[in-house]
């Protein structure tokens, strides 16, 4: 059952909302707005599901899901990317992401895809 997950976006008042409607279903919810650090966050505060923006800054969401996804420790965590991007569903899928969602999203959809990835 996913009852941790960390969410991933340098859009800092899409991360602020996302993370307090995802609390109010009752997770436990991690914010990192800078990419660069999320691999070491996610090493040590070991989430149950990752929620990532395909377009940031610094390293970008699909060269992270590749990381992720080509290390066996990690390779079982899942994984939801959104974007608003026409590519990003494609881009999602190419590497190796477990859903996609697009902004902006409806956040009973969003729940219902964690629910099924658990």
């Amino acid at each position: 059952m996913i009852k941790k997950i960390m969410i991933c976006d340098d859009d800092e008042g899409i991360l602020d909302i996302t993370g307090l409607l995802l609390e109010s279903y009752g997770y436990q919810v991690l914010l990192e707005s800078n990419s660069s650090r999320l691999l070491p966050r996610i090493s040590s505060e070991k989430p149950d599901l990752l929620l990532i923006d395909i377009w940031m800054p610094l390293l970008m969401g699909d060269e992270i899901v590749r990381i992720l996804k080509n290390n066996k420790e990690t390779a079982h965590l899942p994984i939801i990317m959104f974007s608003a991007g026409r590519e990003s569903e494609r881009i999602a899928s190419e590497v190796g992401a477990d859903d996609y969602i697009a902004k902006p999203f409806n956040i009973e959809d969003l729940n219902n895809k964690i629910v099924a990835l658990g």
